[in-house]
């Protein structure tokens, strides 16, 4: 069973720092696309960073200069560095991964979600 488990969130004030990790675990044939997305309060869920399995990472536009996302293919791990964090980045962070637990088989797969409150 493949799981993905998410760490890295909590309490931080503005202008603060955070990085998010992601593990992807279990019978895991290779992972293609890897993502971070958000749910703010009163807000729908919305992709905030997305990386290939080539490298190529895109944006939201709400976050660019401020987060990365990074991937170690070797340790099935993605991350999401977070600076200059700011109060409208308070959500629930989602990890999610397309992969193939086979070699004929690819699906998403979703974290449980980690918290990530920016607030004074």
């Amino acid at each position: 069973q493949v799981q993905l488990v998410e760490s890295g969130g909590g309490l931080v004030q503005p202008g603060g720092s955070l990085r998010l990790s992601c593990v992807a675990s279990g019978r895991i044939w290779s992972i293609n696309d890897m993502a971070w997305y958000r749910q703010g309060p009163g807000k729908e869920r919305e992709l905030v960073a997305h990386i290939t399995s080539g490298y190529t990472t895109t944006y939201a536009d709400s976050v660019k200069g401020r987060f990365t996302i990074s991937r170690d293919n070797a340790k099935n791990t993605a991350y999401l560095q977070m600076n200059s964090l700011k109060s409208e980045d308070t959500a629930v962070y989602y990890c999610n991964a397309n992969l193939r637990a086979t070699w004929y088989t690819a699906t998403d797969y979703w974290g449980q979600g980690t918290q990530v409150t920016v607030s004074s």
